[in-house]
């Protein structure tokens, strides 16, 4: 069991220095507070996964899970929660409106952990014209007369 705990306490301090917060408009307070949100609700979600497997750490307890619930479908169930509510917090934590940015990378750490908000955030930044007031340069085709 020491063992185990072990393992548990090293994979949440893995996400502790590994998630990657978004872009919240240069205030270094609001990435802390992000990268906080993404932990603590991604930690939720994961007891949650655990607790429709009534809490057993290896093998799938699908005959004696509450849930009635495979282990893709415990994983999709929680990933779906996670995706909900890790904006709402965020929203109430920063108290103000998250940015697309910061939404989206929520959503991808609770997609894949710990790398999903890298892989957004550099999207992101591949694609600056996403950023709104950003100004959009359109090409204009003059249209050849006949």
């Amino acid at each position: 069991m020491n063992r185990k705990f072990a393992i548990f306490a090293a994979l949440i301090a893995a996400f502790a220095f590994a998630s990657q917060s978004a872009e919240a408009g240069g205030r270094h307070h609001d990435k802390k507070k992000l990268a906080a949100v993404a932990i603590g609700v991604g930690a939720a979600s994961t007891a949650g996964f655990f607790a429709l497997n009534n809490w057993r750490w290896n093998g799938w307890d699908s005959n004696g899970s509450g849930a009635g619930l495979t282990r893709l479908g415990a994983y999709g169930a929680t990933t779906f929660a996670c995706a909900a509510v890790s904006p709402m917090v965020a929203t109430v934590v920063l108290e103000r409106q998250l940015t697309m940015r910061e939404a989206h990378t929520l959503v991808g750490s609770c997609v894949v952990p710990i790398v999903g908000g890298l892989i957004v955030n550099a999207i992101w930044d591949a694609n600056p014209q996403w950023e709104p007031g950003r100004p959009m340069h359109h090409r204009h085709h003059k249209k050849k007369m006949k």
